[in-house]
């Protein structure tokens, strides 16, 4: 056998040692090749024995005797104590063969020339030596044995070590029927025993013929795993133990389903290698090729189909005949009546005499030789047969038996996957008896549940049975039989099975004699095995007492929560330990149990069941989700699908296509499938189809699934099996150290090679000196993310790393060594970088960055985040933060961007202690929304589920939507469904619910970032759910309630307005709970068309209090409106009926329209008005205010107008109750006002309101008293309600705070102001309501110039207070006759007193005996002229002069001639220039004295001489001019002063 060691070396006594030695050590590498050249025999040569291979010491290289360790370094010296046996046994064998070959020469010689001494001599030498070379061998065994000991206490640890893998496993990725071999090399002493596990169950080759190889040469271990399929796919581990300890190293295997068949490009599958040597029987390498091979079939049931190839054999042999094995799905398949097989010799044949639908699946031709084998595969599908009936369903398949017994059986079978365009109702089960024809119906009613309990058999004959499917149509084709089925016990028949197999020594044992008399014991372990609506099976076990005689049993049963139990089998005892229960009510609640019966009696009962429910235990599947079709071949297309969740006991699935806009569907498989994945052959090229998919169990069919998307049937390009490895790695950097290791990270590949990157490998190597070492591997099995801690890491010394990335492909080559790294424990307080820094969502003004939060966190946990943003080509110092304050997330969204601007980022992390470093700078991305970018759409569709929709228009075929919650991936699936259909992917809430609320986000594989995001929050959340409600719980929409309004004549209108209804709309009319129709108290109209609904009657009664109803229907949606009308509110409505039919009446006659109001005109005018109708000229509209009339308006000239009362400048005593009065001969209308208390209350508020709004702004002036505030009003009431406030609070007047209205003027005097009273003022109207405010404020430069203007009229009106004047006027002309006697007295005012000099003709006068003046008390000044004659006719002044002014006043005096008079006329003026005579003034003469009122004369005059003398007291004061003009008698004073300060 390859690889055996010759006889003589496994007998050799130190061979075994020098081996370890090898292994060990590792001291030569020429006696490695020594040694390994003699295991084994050279085939190459003709008689198989090489010469060297004979002879027991073989030619060595020369030995070195250096030990050296792993990394070559001298650990020591090696004894070379198999050299040194070798030569000991060389040196004995030949002193052996002299010592043996002299021995017989001397003897010849002595027999023919020598006596008898000569041979005792001899004898005597030859004893001699032979104790002498014994004596050196047994010194040499113990010279030997002590160093052998000494070596092995002096070098133990050196022969004996744990095992240890040099070389690893290695991770593989291969393609569905390839080869994969993992294979590794271990070192270790004593050998290791090496095992291969698979998900940690040891793999046994025998067990699994031809699927898995094992070999193990020369410490280098493989296992070989031979046409991988799905299931291959798992964690595969190799441990190596020994007895100083156990290793295991692990890879994983990755079996990927590809498109089509396997490609040629594909590696074939590794056929077993000989290199080392020939088949040992034959001595050659046969080559295997399948030609002319059969493809994908098709067939219909019943015809007979044949399946062949031609199989090449190389070197052909005559009598040599290669194994040749036919397989269904990779099950062996058996000559039989259906399946015929032919071997010629060159080609191997498989006929399938009658086609059925069990005949359909994957079939595989195995051609094996000594050499390996050789395969081809290929698909056949069966059709159903024509149907009987038209209509009828396809025929059911695989029908089985199971749980055969003595008098029971369970049939099963599976579904057809036609039922003919109508639902199946059920199956029908028949049984034959095996040597007869006759078929017996099972059941008299169809079964839906795809098993079913046959009862009534006779003990040990043999069944076969079949089904039939029916619908409303018909009956389908029986299926094909079963196999056949005894009915007996199944202790029978295993003891029938080992009689038939004496010679493997099975011990048959046989029950004892039974017992006669005996009543047996209680069944045990009573239970209820299956449960559906058409049946209970039970089971139980016999009594535990042995040799009864014959046990029968009967079952009894009770309905759950009675005592009462009732025999079920009355009449025949059941032999079977199992029985089936029909005819029990689907629903109730049922226990059972079983006595055992023979021929001594009836047993006790067993222990009742539990309650059980009759119905179906088993649900149907739900239907499967997510189909995908892919291209294939030309008429082939891959369907793949996700499985139906929560399945049990799930049978498989049914595929069915459909020509896109036929809406025909044809079935892809008639035999269920139980892969998520199916090659759907004989398609229409160029066509374009659609797929759905259900699955099916024993309880019935799910519902179909979604309809794919419709895809085009052509040959994929390349089969879509990718052919490039991804490109290295890149930006490796250091995210934590500790002391003995460091955690990497790095950014994935610019190219990915076509397909998903499965996983990374990192490698590292120590760099010492700057010397780097050699690169050893970081972990074995393959890491998906893109940070990696390295462990085994020794401190304070410096590493590089090196990252390979892997697809289906294979593994890239490996990226640039990274910087030297220092392997020392970070202490640093604040955290590390961010990392793993990705961009999504690009738009035009905003992007989102994703990051990965640091691995080191420092002296505290991580509490937020900074970003920095600069643009792409900007220098350093133009980074910038986007976040004042810290985010806890680890994504951001940027917003503001700059169009078309290409921007970088970086992250920093912070912590208690501060702000980390920060993280790698993200690449470059410009602010642009790509063409045909969508963004993420909710939509909640009729059924009221709410959901996210996302579509990309720019899809490959290895394209993936990635949805995530909160930028994170999404882990409670059961809160929502994920739904993809082409460039259309769904997100749908099971539940929405606040766990719910989040950013949702959408990204797009195997694109140019396609991405987007929605927001859900508690408002929108909130908005959603109302929706979805209105959606699940459709409703007509309604534009109005049902209300209810008055008609004329007061009928009563109760409507509503729909917003869509249908012509197909229907309403009732519900009162009190009861319909009412059309009829003389109900009038109904229903207007589709505006979707007004109404109902009139004509008036009210008390029966008809309660509530009306509108109920509404319109196909799935309906609503209702309901009105109550109880109590006040159904009072109230049934006396405005009443009211309302009333003034329907009235308005017959002349009536008021509107009755009678008020409104303020913006006059402040009250009016009075009322607008009636229905006038004629006769008509008559009378006025009253409390019951007295005030206004006729008769003869009204139009029918309908306004009448109107004018009340102008309204006070209290226009207060009262007016009416008007409308009558003519058709009768009258009254409408009344009440203006009394609270009516008048009223009206004055909204006349105030109007003289509020007409106020001014308020406006500051200045007097000689103080500063006045003021407004105007457009109108000002006597009842005007007028408040002053200061700062806020009203004012209380005292003397110095005054106001008042002059006009229409309001006003607030202060008094000598001061600084205490700035601030801000305001004065406020009421009007019952809100009021008005008007302020002003009294401070800064407004308070500073009111007050400087206040100081200077008061210097002013001191100065015109004081200064000279003649407060008593003379009068202008005195005309008195001659020889009178003359007196005129003025008043004179002034302070300090003026002086006063009298003018005559503008000539000064003084006093004499003729004319007499006099100055009295500095108040009176008097002008007496004691015998007027005519010289003193003329022009009189008087002057009155002090420090402020100067005042004059003039009179003519004119003197007539006349009798002279004794008497004396005395009269002067007063202050208004009336004249007065004197007391002794006769009456008589009074009458001659003509006098006219005096007018002051305006003076103005200089003071400069004043203002010398007095400048220093009175510069502040001083006045330049006043002017002053009195008014006639019948006027008032009225003082103009203009005045200039200075």
């Amino acid at each position: 056998m390859s690889g055996s060691v010759p006889f003589y070396q496994k007998h050799h006594r130190h061979y075994d040692r020098g081996y370890r030695y090898q292994s060990g050590s590792r001291y030569t590498a020429g006696t490695s090749s020594s040694s390994s050249s003699t295991r084994g025999l050279d085939w190459s040569s003709p008689s198989g024995l090489d010469k060297s291979r004979l002879n027991p010491l073989p030619k060595r290289a020369k030995p070195s005797y250096l030990a050296v360790d792993k990394e070559n370094h001298i650990i020591g010296y090696v004894v070379p104590l198999f050299r040194s046996s070798q030569d000991f046994a060389t040196g004995y064998s030949d002193a052996e063969e002299t010592r043996l070959r002299n021995t017989s020469s001397h003897m010849e010689r002595r027999d023919l020339f020598t006596s008898g001494l000569e041979m005792e001599r001899s004898e005597q030498v030859s004893r001699k030596e032979a104790m002498r070379e014994s004596a050196e061998r047994i010194s040499l065994n113990k010279t030997i044995h002590e160093h052998e000991e000494h070596f092995k206490r002096m070098n133990e640890d050196s022969l004996m070590h744990a095992p240890e893998f040099v070389i690893k496993p290695r991770s593989h990725t291969v393609w569905e029927k390839q080869c994969v071999r993992l294979h590794c090399t271990v070192s270790g002493w004593p050998d290791p025993r090496v095992v291969w596990y698979k998900n940690n169950v040891a793999i046994d080759p025998l067990t699994n013929a031809g699927k898995y190889k094992i070999e193990s040469k020369y410490s280098v271990h493989s296992l070989e795993i031979n046409r991988c399929d799905f299931d291959d796919t798992a964690q595969y581990r190799v441990s190596a133990m020994n007895s100083k300890g156990e290793l295991s190293a692990f890879a994983s295997v990755v079996v990927k389903r590809f498109r089509g068949e396997v490609d040629e490009c594909l590696p074939a599958p590794r056929r077993t290698s000989f290199k080392d040597g020939p088949v040992s029987e034959y001595g050659i390498n046969f080559q295997t090729h399948i030609v002319d091979k059969f493809g994908v079939s098709f067939g219909r049931e019943g015809e007979t189909m044949s399946l062949g190839c031609t199989v090449i054999i190389n070197p052909p042999l005559h009598r040599y005949q290669p194994e040749v094995h036919w397989y269904r799905d990779d099950v062996l398949l058996s000559p039989s009546k259906w399946t015929h097989m032919h071997w010629s010799g060159d080609r191997a044949t498989l006929t399938l005499t009658h086609l059925n639908k069990e005949d359909e699946g994957l079939y595989t031709l195995r051609v094996t030789t000594k050499s390996g084998y050789e395969t081809y595969s290929a698909y056949v599908f069966v059709r159903d047969a024509d149907a009987e009936v038209e209509g009828a369903p396809g025929a059911p398949l695989d029908v089985g038996c199971l749980d055969a017994n003595k008098d029971y059986i369970i049939v099963t079978w599976k579904q057809p996957a036609v039922d003919g365009g109508n639902s199946i109702l059920g199956y029908f089960v028949d049984r034959c008896e095996v040597g007869t024809n006759h078929w017996i119906q099972c059941n008299d009613t169809p079964v839906k549940f795809a098993r079913f309990p046959v009862t009534g058999l006779v003990e040990g004959r043999s069944y076969i049975f079949r089904v039939r499917a029916v619908n409303k149509s018909g009956m389908s084709r029986p299926s094909r039989v079963s196999e056949p089925v005894a009915a007996m016990d199944p202790a029978d028949r295993a003891r029938m099975r080992g009689t038939s197999a004496p010679w493997t020594g099975q011990i048959i044992v046989t029950e004892e004699e039974p017992a006669e008399g005996i009543v047996p014991g209680r069944p045990r372990a009573l239970q209820v095995t299956e449960a559906t609506k058409n049946y209970v099976v039970l089971s139980w076990k016999p009594p535990g007492e042995k040799g009864l005689e014959g046990v029968m049993y009967y079952v009894e049963k009770c309905v759950s929560g009675t005592d009462t139990w009732q025999r079920v089998n009355t009449e025949i005892p059941v032999k079977s330990p199992r029985f089936a229960l029909f005819d029990l009510a689907e629903g109730n609640s049922y226990c059972f149990r079983v006595r055992c019966c023979n021929s001594a009696g009836v047993g006790e009962p067993s222990d009742p069941t539990e309650a059980t429910t009759v119905g179906d235990k088993l649900d149907t599947p739900a239907a499967p989700s997510k189909v995908v079709p892919t291209r294939n071949t030309a008429t082939s297309v891959v369907v793949s699908w996700e499985a139906s969740h929560d399945a049990q006991e799930l049978v498989g699935y049914y595929i069915e296509a459909s020509i896109v806009g036929s809406n025909i569907w044809e079935p892809c498989n008639n035999k269920p499938v139980n892969a998520t994945r199916f090659i759907c052959h004989g398609l229409m090229t160029g066509e374009k189809y659609v797929f759905r998919v259900r699955a099916l169990n024993a309880a019935g069919l799910s519902h179909f699934s979604q309809e794919s998307e419709a895809v085009e049937v052509k040959a994929a390009i390349g089969g879509g099996i990718p052919h490039a490895s991804p490109a290295p790695p890149f930006g490796i950097t250091v995210l934590e150290c500790v002391r003995d290791s460091m955690v990497l990270a790095w950014k994935q590949p610019a190219f990915i090679g076509g397909a998903d990157i499965t996983g990374y490998f990192v490698d590292y190597r120590d760099v010492i000196d700057g010397v780097p070492g050699k690169w050893h591997e970081a972990n074995i099995r393959a890491i998906s993310d893109r940070a990696y801690r390295v462990t085994d890491l020794k401190e304070n010394r410096k590493y590089q790393f090196q990252v390979r990335a892997a697809n289906i492909a294979g593994v890239g080559i490996p990226s640039l060594p990274s910087d030297t790294f220092l392997c020392e424990e970070w202490t640093i307080a604040v955290p590390g970088p961010p990392h793993d820094l990705e961009l999504r969502e690009v738009r035009c003004d905003s992007m989102t960055l994703l990051w990965k939060p640091p691995v080191y966190q420092g002296r505290d946990p991580v509490n937020g985040f900074y970003i920095d943003i600069k643009e792409a080509e900007a220098p350093e110092e133009a980074w910038r933060g986007i976040n004042t304050k810290a985010t806890e997330n680890t994504f951001f969204k940027v917003k503001n961007l700059k169009e078309g601007e290409t921007y970088v980022f970086r992250v920093r992390a912070q912590n208690q202690a501060g702000v980390g470093k920060t993280s790698d700078i993200s690449e470059a991305v410009q602010a642009l929304t790509k063409p045909g970018t969508k963004e993420i759409v909710v939509d909640v569709d009729d059924d009221g589920n709410i959901s996210l929709n996302f579509e990309c228009g720019n899809l490959t075929p290895d394209s993936k939507f990635l949805w995530s919650k909160n930028y994170e991936d999404i882990s409670d699936s059961s809160r929502l469904t994920v739904e993809t259909k082409g460039n259309k992917s769904k997100v749908t809430f099971s539940s929405p619910g606040e766990e719910d609320i989040g950013i949702y986000s959408c990204l797009v594989s195997h694109t140019d970032g396609a991405s987007s995001s929605y927001t859900i929050s508690q408002e929108e959340l909130k908005r959603l759910l109302e929706i979805s409600h209105d959606h699940k719980f459709p409703t007509i929409p309604l534009k109005s309630d049902l209300a209810v309004e008055m008609l004329e004549k007061g009928r009563v209108r109760f409507w509503l307005q729909a917003d869509q209804i249908s012509a197909n709309g229907k309403v009732d009319y519900v009162f009190n709970d009861n319909l009412v129709s059309q009829g003389e108290k109900y009038k109904m109209n229903f207007d589709k068309n505006t979707g007004v609904i109404e109902m009139i009657m004509e008036s009210l009664t008390p029966a008809d209090e309660g509530t009306f109803t509108f109920q509404m229907q319109d196909g799935k949606a309906t609503n209702q409106s309901s009105l109550v009308l109880i109590g006040d509110v159904f009072k109230d409505l049934q006396k405005e009926s009443e009211f309302q039919r009333k003034e329907w009446f009235r308005k017959q006659g002349p009536h008021f329209i509107e009755y009678l109001g008020y409104e303020v005109t913006p006059e402040c005018c009250v009016m009075l008005k009322c607008k009636v109708g229905n006038i004629k000229k006769e008509t008559s509209a009378l006025w009253y205010k409390d019951g007295r009339e005030i206004k006729a308006d008769e003869h009204l000239g139009f029918t309908e107008g306004v009448l109107k009362l004018e009340i102008a400048q309204i006070s209290k005593k226009d207060a009262g109750v007016y009416e008007v009065v409308l009558k003519d001969d058709r009768g009258k209308d009254t409408s009344a006002l009440n203006l009394t208390d609270q009516g008048f209350k009223d009206l004055m508020n909204e006349v105030f309101d109007y003289i509020a709004n007409s106020s001014t702004p308020l406006k500051i002036t200045s007097t000689d008293e103080g500063i006045r505030l003021y407004t105007f009003v457009s109108y000002y009431n006597d009842l005007l309600p007028v408040t002053w406030h200061y700062k806020d609070s009203a004012i209380a007047f005292c003397d110095r705070l005054k106001s008042g209205v002059v006009g229409d003027q309001l006003w607030l005097q202060i008094t000598e102001p001061t600084e205490k009273d700035m601030g801000k003022y305001a004065i406020e109207f009421s009007d019952g309501k809100g009021g008005l405010r008007r302020t002003v404020e009294l401070s800064g430069q407004a308070y500073d110039d009111a007050f400087a203007e206040f100081k200077r009229l008061k210097a002013a009106a001191i100065a015109e207070r004081n200064r000279a004047r003649v407060a008593g006027g003379l009068p202008d002309v005195v005309t008195i006759q001659e020889g009178k006697a003359l007196n005129l007295t003025c008043n004179i005012s002034g302070d300090p007193v003026p002086e006063v000099t009298w003018l005559k003709n503008e000539k000064g006068l003084t006093s004499d005996e003729h004319c007499i003046l006099k100055f009295e008390s500095g108040k009176f000044a008097s002008f007496t002229v004691t015998a007027v004659n005519t010289s003193d006719t003329g022009k009189y002044s008087i002057l009155v002069k002090n420090k402020y002014g100067t005042e004059s006043a003039d009179f003519t005096l004119e003197v007539t001639e006349g009798t002279p008079d004794l008497g004396v006329t005395s009269y002067w003026t007063d202050s208004e220039g009336n004249v007065v005579f004197g007391p002794n003034t006769p009456k008589e003469k009074q009458s001659g004295i003509t006098a006219m009122k005096m007018q002051r004369t305006k003076v103005e005059k200089t003071l400069k001489d004043h203002r010398e003398t007095q400048k220093s007291e009175e510069e502040d004061n001083f006045i330049d001019t006043v002017t002053v003009e009195p008014k006639n008698s019948e006027e008032k004073d009225d003082v103009e002063e203009n005045t200039k300060l200075k």
